[in-house]
């Protein structure tokens, strides 16, 4: 594939298109904007900003549970806690990112 400059006809389609284009206003709108839509529930893990409340709360659960299934050895516990932990890890980095963000 050449690097040079497109032919004349093709060039006069590519203006033709881009002009169409730029008649399009909502669609200038969302690329002048280009934010990306919020999913729904958690469908974007990486875009969720726990506070800090959250975080103690999770870290609470996960406490208790870790407590109550060392003492019970109940296979349903150890589960619970081992479902929780992980969210509270991840709850509790994304927290620390954001508070050490720059600006």
């Amino acid at each position: 594939m050449s690097i040079g400059r497109l032919p004349d006809h093709e060039q006069r389609v590519l203006d033709e298109i881009e002009g169409a284009l730029r008649l399009d206003r909502r669609l200038d709108r969302r690329l002048r904007t280009l934010r990306l839509r919020r999913c729904p529930g958690l469908a974007r893990p990486a875009a969720w900003r726990p506070r800090g409340v959250t975080v103690l709360l999770l870290l609470a659960v996960s406490v208790t549970l870790m407590v109550v299934g060392i003492v019970s050895s109940a296979p349903g516990v150890i589960w619970a806690f081992a479902g929780v932990w992980p969210v509270t890890l991840f709850a509790a980095f994304r927290l620390l990112c954001r508070w050490t963000e720059g600006g």
